[in-house]
């Protein structure tokens, strides 16, 4: 199972390096300057970085898996870039709970 979502910012290089080296320090993770992944234990959230926007997506086993990953990068992400307030709305309604 898999969702997506796009963040429109000018700050999307800084914001996927930021991700990766957070979660890093727990799980598995990588970036170069335009693409990155997490591993969680119960997931997956790779990201591709333009000079406009922040592509993400989700992929777990399961809903519930999917979920928690979702939960997990749109906290951060709203943490890393609350100036920009962001307001992200994933493609699926399985990662909103719906």
């Amino acid at each position: 199972m898999q969702t997506t979502t796009t963040f429109k910012t000018p700050r999307a290089r800084r914001y996927l390096k930021a991700l990766c080296h957070h979660f890093g320090r727990k799980v598995a993770a990588d970036c170069d300057d335009t693409r990155g992944w997490v591993q969680f234990h119960f997931g997956r959230c790779a990201m591709t970085a333009s000079d406009t926007q922040l592509d993400l997506v989700a992929s777990a086993d399961s809903a519930l898996h999917l979920r928690q990953v979702v939960t997990i990068t749109t906290s951060h992400l709203e943490r890393f870039a609350f100036r920009e307030n962001p307001s992200l709305d994933w493609s699926d309604d399985i990662a909103s709970g719906a």
